[in-house]
């Protein structure tokens, strides 16, 4: 079983990628650890629970006792180590852009787990949780094949000027090769032990391509 450190965002699209995520990943057998920068329950963008923004994986996950269990005690992200987990994966939502792109603890276990030869994954807004990680004196992802929320799609929620910053911008500033599809298409790469997905859509295509780097290497482990 894949040991699996996952972060719980805040906002609307964030929340509807964590529960995705989460029917996904625990339905392939994997063991999930929510967690967040101050533990307990994330608070939750009352825009998720709209109708109009429900999908059945919602629905599910809002029938779950354990899920909802889970959600209500994610870990605080200070006491995640990486030698406890196989990889972290980065949920999206505009929340990461404020709790989490500058947040020590943050930055520290991503450089732990990328140095530790292990995959770190980030969709949509998270991406730019790479901004202030370094490996080897440089920016992560210099030279690296990355993607995440685009301009256009910044600017579709009427955002541009209130975000910190633009994921795209700031990816390519930092060296990263950006690359994207039409806004709100599925789109995700991988580029080395690196895993990135443009926007909420692309959520489940990331999670199953992080799934293959992880299955890939413990086939070569088992050689």
């Amino acid at each position: 079983m894949i040991d699996w450190a996952t972060l719980a965002a805040k906002p609307a699209s964030g929340w509807r990628n964590s529960r995705s995520l989460f029917c996904l990943l625990r339905d392939a057998g994997v063991e999930l650890t929510l967690a967040s920068p101050k533990g307990g329950q994330p608070p939750i963008d009352p825009r998720s629970d709209l109708p109009e923004n429900q999908t059945p994986a919602m629905t599910r996950f809002k029938q779950d006792e354990e899920a909802q269990k889970q959600l209500s005690q994610t870990v605080k992200l200070a006491d995640m180590k990486s030698e406890d987990f196989d990889t972290i994966f980065y949920v999206g939502g505009h929340g990461p852009m404020w709790d989490l792109v500058d947040n020590p603890d943050s930055i520290a276990l991503i450089e732990s787990f990328y140095n530790s030869g292990k995959p770190v994954a980030a969709v949509c807004h998270s991406p730019a949780v790479f901004h202030r990680v370094m490996h080897q004196g440089e920016p992560l992802v210099k030279g690296k094949r990355v993607t995440g929320f685009t301009n256009g799609e910044e600017a579709a929620v009427n955002l541009t000027h209130v975000v910190p910053f633009l994921v795209e911008d700031e990816l390519k500033r930092i060296g990263g090769l950006y690359e994207k599809a039409p806004d709100w298409a599925p789109f995700a790469i991988v580029d080395g032990r690196v895993i990135t997905g443009q926007n909420p859509a692309s959520s489940t295509t990331a999670a199953n391509l992080l799934l293959g780097v992880l299955t890939a290497e413990a086939a070569e482990v088992s050689r």
